[in-house]
């Protein structure tokens, strides 16, 4: 047969592929005809391979094969082995990983190995061939018992015809106040889709780990007899294989997972939904910087599919997007639930009503009005440990990081001082480092103080906190949500892990602690992200019908600026209103989704040595319709001691940005600079 040459990814820091020749096997097999050849099967693309490079050996996929190579046959290196127990990977699932390699100016390789489950990409095909068995042996079932469809209201209805209608691609946003049912707009879009095709396979992204009991047991429950594959970061890997195999065989037909599902390999999917699409966890913050929201729209019009994203609060991309046709908007204005209605919203202004351990009386109040009925309460505040910071009265000492520019947090259960940042970790000092002065006091308040000081008004109420540091431990935010579910607790305290996608039924009064500081962020999406959070965490009340002799459902939000806008809007519930003002702001300040932006980021040992390299980069190419902004050092400008810098470049036209970007990286890697550097494209922190 004639000789093959494969061109081949692997997971390294180079741009190309690499070309490695395959030659079939020559051993024989059988006693009783010496001449009788192994059947070869030729190896295609989408395969995974084992081959050598360097001093060691690596997996990598095979993307092309040629009869022809450019490289000479003596620098040639013959594959060690092709993975052909494994199905290829589909032609459109490579489509899928060079598409979010160009678009995000990554290599290919840095792209498609990462998207593979680990146990996959070992040297030894032990666990692989273990996971095949598993898949083997697994049913298509579970134990869980059928629950009936319920009927949907007319809005619900008209959203899930205009989700199944068979128009190929079609992105839809499902705008949805919350508790009006957008879930139950997903399941019935679902089961429609699959008993439309006996193969298809459906996508369900969530924005966090937290929410995938939840959504897993209302798949389960209405969908018995179907596979289920959950795919996320917290699986063990040998988990994370079976799950992947099962998406990739075709055998699970419902796959539910985080923004890293969406690069998961699935053969027959035809529908996409995006929940909470407007979460900026979408958006991978390290390695490749994609967006799973963006790509799930990518996928979608590659298999001409339809893909839903639903929101109570929309990005303001999507916004604009169903505002100008390109989406089809189908709006849930109503709660889903019979005599459920939005909880009414009330200011607290903190400059007439003063705090007392961080709650107003009026707060103190509802929450005792809580505690007489038996219902519950959640105070939402947006930082965790004890108190943002230890503090010296006697000469101004506070608690920072010697490692960045950042505070370190009080922990006081763990009698530790710790950096959010970088993770280093001190023993809570007896005296003043500075003074020797013993009386050193928190300042601020912190998930952990308020849960004291909560305890101590309520001494018989059940309190309870849930943060990452309440559930760093493997299925332990899962069992701290199965306690509020389950009514064992009367007061929740908690950050934004409690804020969205949780059905908490007792729960009437929802409480804004801290909210303020986002209103004055230099970050221009902070004021999106706030309403956001707010809208999100004030839909948590109310979302039964108010039982006979019950308190009606009411937000407390305490802020020291009770006449901005935000908060006009969110008393209203009005985030068309918002959002309009919001984008009219973006249109004259010339910001996305009216710019498309990439943010050129360096980091050095100095910060002036990350300002000189950026100055260098901004000056090394130019190209018409491209703005470049100065150099700037980063909010967080010194993290693990490492200095931080950017450099902002926009352009209104996203193919203008992709050709200079393309060029531009091209010439970044041509300077000779210690400097670390990397460009993302479509930044959301910045």
């Amino acid at each position: 047969m004639n000789e093959l040459f494969l061109r081949i990814a692997l997971d390294t820091p180079l741009d190309s592929l690499f070309d490695y020749r395959w030659e079939p096997p020559t051993r024989v097999v059988g006693d009783t005809d010496a001449n009788e050849s192994v059947p070869v099967i030729s190896p295609q693309p989408g395969q995974l391979v084992v081959v050598p490079f360097g001093r060691q050996e690596l997996v990598g996929i095979i993307i092309e094969i040629a009869s022809t190579t450019k490289v000479p046959l003596a620098k040639m290196k013959n594959v060690t082995a092709v993975r052909s127990e494994l199905v290829p990977l589909s032609n459109e699932w490579l489509a899928l990983t060079q598409f979010a390699a160009d678009y995000y100016q990554r290599p290919l390789g840095e792209v498609a190995l990462p998207a593979l489950p680990k146990n996959l990409k070992a040297l030894k095909t032990v666990s692989l061939q273990r996971g095949l068995k598993k898949l083997a042996k697994l049913g298509d079932h579970n134990d869980a018992q059928a629950t009936a469809e319920p009927l949907l209201n007319t809005e619900q209805q008209n959203a899930v015809n205009a989700i199944t209608e068979p128009t190929g691609f079609t992105p839809h946003l499902l705008f949805g106040v919350t508790g009006s049912g957008k879930t139950e707009v997903y399941l019935q879009s679902v089961s429609k889709i699959l008993q439309q095709d006996q193969q298809a396979q459906v996508l369900i992204l969530v924005p966090e780990i937290n929410l995938t009991p939840q959504f897993e047991a209302h798949i389960r429950a209405r969908f018995p007899g179907i596979l289920l594959s959950t795919l996320h970061s917290g699986m063990a890997e040998g988990e994370r294989l079976l799950h992947w195999l099962a998406a990739h065989l075709g055998r699970a037909r419902i796959i539910l997972g985080t923004r890293l599902a969406m690069l998961a390999s699935m053969p027959h999917l035809k529908l996409i939904i995006v929940d909470e699409e407007h979460d900026p966890s979408y958006k991978q913050q390290e390695g490749l910087r994609y967006s799973a929201r963006d790509l799930a729209i990518w996928r979608a019009r590659q298999l001409n599919i339809p893909v839903v994203l639903g929101s109570a609060t929309p990005s303001l991309e999507s916004w604009q997007g169903a505002l100008s046709s390109r989406y089809r908007l189908s709006v849930l204005r109503e709660r889903a639930v019979k005599n459920a209605v939005l909880p009414v919203v009330k200011i607290i202004n903190l400059e007439r009503e003063k705090p007392s351990e961080g709650l107003t009386p009026r707060l103190i109040s509802a929450i005792k009005l809580r505690l007489e009925t038996s219902e519950q309460s959640l105070l939402f505040l947006n930082r965790r440990g004890y108190a943002p910071v230890l503090a010296c009265d006697a000469c101004g000492w506070i608690s920072q990081c010697t490692r960045c520019t950042a505070n370190l947090v009080l922990h006081k259960g763990d009698h530790r001082l710790r950096c959010h940042h970088c993770g280093l970790e001190q023993r809570i000092p007896r005296s003043c480092p500075t003074c020797g002065n013993i009386d050193l006091q928190p300042l601020g308040r912190g998930t952990q103080r308020m849960e004291e000081s909560l305890a101590a008004i309520f001494p018989d109420a059940k309190v309870f906190r849930i943060d990452a540091d309440s559930t760093r431990l493997k299925g332990s935010a899962a069992a701290a949500f199965e306690r509020v579910h389950d009514g064992d607790v009367d007061i929740l305290i908690g950050t934004q892990m409690v804020a969205k996608g949780h059905d908490f039924k007792r729960l009437t009064l929802v409480a804004a602690l801290n909210p303020d500081a986002a209103l004055f962020s230099q970050d221009y999406r902070a004021s999106e992200r706030l309403f956001a959070q707010l809208m999100q965490v004030s839909g948590r009340a109310g979302r039964t019908a108010q039982k006979e002799g019950g308190n009606m459902s009411e937000v407390l939000v305490q802020t020291r600026y009770p006449d901005h806008p935000l908060y006009h809007a969110l008393m209203a519930h009005n985030y068309e209103a918002f959002a309009k003002d919001l984008l009219q702001e973006r249109q004259q300040a010339q910001l996305p989704p009216f710019m498309y932006q990439a943010l050129l980021r360096a980091e050095a040992k100095e910060l002036q040595q990350a300002i000189d390299f950026l100055r260098e980069a901004a000056a090394c190419q130019t190209h018409v319709g491209i703005t470049m902004n100065d150099p700037i050092p980063m909010t967080m400008t010194r993290i693990a001691n490492v200095d931080r810098a950017q450099l902002l470049v926009e352009s209104a036209s996203r193919p203008a940005l992709q050709a200079f970007v393309k060029e531009w990286i091209g010439t970044l890697r041509t300077m000779k600079s210690k400097v670390k550097w990397s460009v993302e494209i479509d930044p959301v922190d910045i």
